[in-house]
């Protein structure tokens, strides 16, 4: 018997928010916070903003939710609501996205959680690879930072999400080769600002 996915639970979820169950949508709330804050951390850089516009991005996810049909998956649903309440809080605030000094405590918070997952040490590593590692690591997320909105976008749902390129075209509004378009984009300035880093360690490629 075939197990149930995450997409079949959320939508399952949701359907009873839709008949009326108002708490049910607490679980999705408690399942993608944090990873809408991580998401919107990414496109607006001041973290006195990012749960204010979390918190937003789901009222009007609840709000919308009559709406939803299951046509695409929940979260990607949830992700442009949460990208366009971003946009729409910056521009009514007359800012633009900025990087703060919270903003990149937060980062390395993460980048070191994520890199101390990731980059445990073996045996055979010394000091200076994990050292290494960890620079590499700092490299991406500057290029990441210095990519435009749209393929800094398309990137973060591609290799840090891990969604499809269906999945992102959705969650993007574009068709699936601009999708692959900005990916390969993205990830040629990636390597770019990369290749300094790699030649100093003996020509490894990312």
């Amino acid at each position: 018997m075939t197990e149930p996915t995450s997409a079949d639970s959320d939508l399952a979820i949701v359907r009873r928010v839709q008949q009326g169950d108002r708490r049910a949508f607490d679980l999705l709330v408690i399942k993608y916070q944090r990873r809408v804050e991580r998401l919107i951390a990414r496109f607006v850089r001041d973290t006195d903003l990012v749960q204010d516009i979390a918190q937003e991005a789901f009222i009007r996810a609840y709000r919308a939710l009559p709406q939803f049909r299951g046509e695409s998956a929940f979260y990607t649903w949830l992700y442009r609501i949460a990208v366009n309440t971003a946009k729409k809080q910056l521009m009514t605030l007359g800012r633009d996205p900025v990087i703060t000094e919270s903003a990149l405590a937060d980062r390395r918070e993460e980048d070191d959680e994520t890199s101390g997952r990731q980059l445990e040490q073996r045996d055979d590593e010394t000091p200076e690879a994990v050292l290494a590692s960890k620079e590499v690591a700092r490299v991406v997320n500057e290029a990441i930072d210095a990519l435009s909105e749209d393929l800094r976008q398309a990137i973060v749902l591609r290799e840090i999400e891990g969604l499809s390129y269906e999945e992102i075209a959705q969650a993007m509004n574009c068709p699936v080769g601009t999708v692959r378009s900005r990916i390969f984009r993205a990830r040629e300035a990636i390597a770019q600002r990369l290749r300094p880093v790699l030649d100093r360690r003996g020509g490894q490629r990312w």
